[in-house]
């Protein structure tokens, strides 16, 4: 429905869908003529804020419950996967459905699907697990029960990615990396309401690292981070990227390109750690290709 293209959004499904449209601005559009998977991922938590603030359970915090801001309690991603099956380009309008559901006794899950308005062709699938975190002492807290009680009747037990990236992510270091992006910080306008660095700002810095080569020929297909720390106004940082290699230089097939990734301080302690998969631009889904890329 492109006349809801710019509104707030609305809950359906029995109140747990929330659902939300964005048009493909100009300057959301890169090199590629397509949005950025920056783009995308400030529309899934742009729409995870809105669905918290339309179900009318919003504090005086930046998505915190009215009980999560009593207890000074706001929540933090420890774990998101994004599976990109094409990318909108200018004009385009995309939906975004978002729903929750509990993760494990003390964490909670959101999931997104995103779809082409017009076509209805998936755009994106992502999932992600939040958990809470003190706002003041900055440490990890068990979901009160108050709390609990406030979401518990939003949860929504469905999947947006049926299989789940379980695989362990490696730590990368100086001689396990083939690329390393040194001198990276925050300005301002990269802090969100609670005084750190926003989750989207680290998929940027995680790319700063990637060779040109891929991200000339290949686009983003899958995304699989784990943040493991916060990052302030005042961090230097670093980006470490792997690229699967076989007998000194990668070939891309239908699965195409695997890069490892780190985010850390200058100190050494983790931000974040990744992995990516890129397919060839322009190919089919599944279609074969070869194509070599340059090692460090």
């Amino acid at each position: 429905m492109l006349s809801d293209a710019f509104s707030l959004g609305r809950i359906v499904n029995d109140g747990l869908i929330f659902k939300q449209n964005f048009s493909i601005r100009s300057y959301e559009v890169g090199a590629d003529r397509t949005a950025s998977i920056e783009t995308l991922m400030n529309h899934l938590q742009e729409t995870a804020l809105n669905h918290v603030k339309t179900a009318g359970l919003m504090g005086d915090g930046f998505g915190a419950t009215t009980e999560m801001s009593r207890r000074n309690l706001i929540w933090v991603v420890t774990k998101m996967q994004v599976l990109v099956e094409h990318y909108p380009t200018w004009g385009d309008v995309v939906e975004v459905d978002t729903w929750v559901a509990a993760s494990g006794k003390n964490g909670m899950r959101r999931d997104w699907h995103v779809r082409d308005c017009q076509t209805g062709q998936t755009i994106m699938r992502a999932s992600s697990v939040w958990v809470m975190m003190n706002k003041n002492t900055r440490r990890l807290s068990k979901i009160p029960e108050e709390v609990r009680a406030e979401i518990e009747p939003y949860f929504l037990e469905r999947s947006a990615i049926i299989d789940e990236d379980s695989r362990k992510l490696p730590k990368l270091n100086d001689d396990t990396a083939d690329y390393i992006r040194k001198g990276l910080t925050p300005r301002w306008g990269d802090l969100d309401v609670n005084q750190h660095v926003n989750n989207v700002k680290y998929i940027g810095w995680i790319l700063e690292s990637a060779p040109i080569s891929i991200l000339e020929n290949h686009e983003l297909a899958s995304m699989t981070l784990e943040y493991r720390r916060e990052c302030g106004r005042d961090s230097v940082l670093q980006s470490l990227t792997a690229v699967s290699t076989d007998s000194g230089e990668t070939m891309v097939d239908s699965r195409g390109i695997e890069c490892k990734h780190l985010l850390r301080l200058e100190c050494g302690a983790e931000i974040v750690r990744g992995r990516t998969e890129w397919r060839p631009k322009h190919a089919e889904l599944g279609e074969a290709r070869s194509t070599p890329v340059e090692n460090a």
